[in-house]
């Protein structure tokens, strides 16, 4: 019986699953200092990993590098044990590198970033402050869309009742129904000024 070949995998096409696919450690959050990284082998052979990053003095890294069996994951720890301020805001970059555990070459790799902030609270209060920015900025592009269709029927409305006769005209060939008292007449000016006036303020 003829033995079922493993197709040839191309280096560097292999893909990598990592999660998550961003760090953040708070600095006032000791908790925070230290996350994780789960790597997941879906496939059928198992994996041999590398972690690097772009900034080595800043970070620790627990078991850099390893193995993971077939459709297992491994979990690998990175500490942040540079707490200076000056680093806050600062983003930095992890290279996961996998391969075949029989071969040297990379199939594949995967970057995660990393961030160091000052406050967990902080971030939460950026976020808020950014979704209110947002709802007024939706909320002006309404409002300076122009009239609502509302306004606009009231308008035109209004126009036409200033534009029908006026009771006593006998000489209008528009039906007596139809003409409108002085009072009438007046009050259509008055909310036609209205909705001009809060046309031109949008």
């Amino acid at each position: 019986m003829q033995q079922k070949r493993q197709p040839e995998l191309v280096e560097g096409n292999l893909p990598v699953f990592v999660i998550p696919r961003e760090l953040i450690f708070h600095a006032d959050d000791q908790s925070k200092h230290k996350q994780v990284l789960t790597l997941y082998n879906p496939y059928e052979f198992a994996l041999k990993f590398k972690v690097l990053c772009t900034t080595p003095n800043k970070y620790v890294i627990v078991e850099a590098v390893g193995a993971v069996k077939p459709q297992c994951c491994a979990d690998i720890v990175i500490r942040h044990r540079d707490v200076q301020s000056c680093h806050y805001g600062v983003i930095d970059k992890f290279h996961v590198h996998i391969s075949e555990q029989s071969q040297r070459k990379a199939l594949g790799r995967k970057e995660v970033i990393a961030t160091r902030l000052p406050s967990a609270k902080e971030q939460q209060k950026e976020a808020e402050e950014e979704r209110i920015k947002e709802h007024l900025t939706e909320t002006n592009r309404t409002v300076s869309s122009g009239p609502s269709l509302l306004t606009v029927f009231l308008g035109v409305v209004c126009i036409a009742a200033l534009m029908l006769p006026t009771l006593g005209d006998m000489e209008s060939l528009v039906p007596l129904y139809l003409h409108l008292s002085v009072n009438q007449k007046l009050v259509a000016a008055y909310v036609l000024g209205l909705i001009t006036v809060a046309i031109l303020r949008t």
